[in-house]
């Protein structure tokens, strides 16, 4: 047999090395490590869908996808973002800036 691991052994055996996963009573999230990301000087651009089903990140070909479970008004979806952002970066909050995008759903940060 192989050392490969199967899905369906168990729940946490199908979630990634680096990848986070909250507890049923909380809020689910799927953030990766992107950690090496976090250099100052930094801009990543991405793309947000409000109103999704989780909290996640998603690495594309194209970028990086934002999920966030907000409604996009009065800038919570903003905020969203930047607190998924900042824990897959493992940066705080305060250390991301949004260049573009304030109201748009592609928006490039800058990390400080």
């Amino acid at each position: 047999m192989s050392a490969s691991v199967r899905p369906w052994s168990s729940p946490e055996a199908a979630i990634p090395v680096g990848w986070a996963r909250a507890s049923r009573y909380g809020t689910v999230m799927d953030i990766p490590d992107l950690s090496a990301l976090a250099q100052p000087g930094t801009t990543i651009a991405l793309r947000v869908t409000p109103k999704a089903a989780r909290n996640r990140i998603v690495a594309e070909e194209g970028g990086l996808r934002v999920y966030v479970t907000t409604v996009p008004e009065d800038g919570k979806a903003n905020a969203a973002v930047v607190k998924l952002l900042a824990k897959a970066l493992g940066v705080p909050k305060s250390r991301l800036t949004l260049l573009r995008g304030h109201t748009s759903r592609d928006k490039v940060f800058q990390v400080d």
